[in-house]
């Protein structure tokens, strides 16, 4: 059975809660991804920022980037899956939370992140069509 371990990307960079919404939209653009982890200064994850928080809630609502923490952005308690979560829970979990990202933790430890694509290149089941659709859905 595939775990998400098996089509994790590992070892992602967090951005720290502490810093500057700017800097998260530059380490982004250093390693083109659309989203990282907010971690907090005890390395626990905080939540997830995306390239869409920084334009909705930063740049269009008139706010300074360079002002504004990234922990500021983390919203309630981040979606995560297990790292020996089977590929039917991580798929069920990003379905039912209507999340393209999720961090994978193992134990209190943030391990690596699975994304749409890590989904779509690594299970070839009907149910990865699923998720697309029910990721799709407005």
């Amino acid at each position: 059975m595939t775990k998400a371990r098996d089509f994790m990307t590992k070892d992602p960079q967090c951005v720290r809660s502490s810093e500057a919404v700017l800097d998260a939209a530059r380490r982004m653009a250093d390693l083109a991804v659309g989203a990282l982890p907010i971690c907090g200064e005890d390395d626990r994850l905080k939540g997830m920022i995306t390239d869409r928080d920084i334009v909705v809630q930063v740049l269009a609502a008139g706010k300074d980037p360079r002002a504004i923490q990234a922990g500021d952005l983390a919203q309630g308690e981040a979606v995560t899956v297990g790292a020996d979560d089977d590929a039917e829970e991580v798929l069920r979990t990003m379905a039912q939370h209507q999340v393209r990202r999720v961090p994978v933790i193992d134990g209190h430890d943030l391990v690596g992140i699975i994304a749409q694509a890590d989904v779509a290149r690594a299970l070839t089941d009907p149910k990865v069509g699923d998720l697309l659709e029910a990721l799709s859905v407005d």
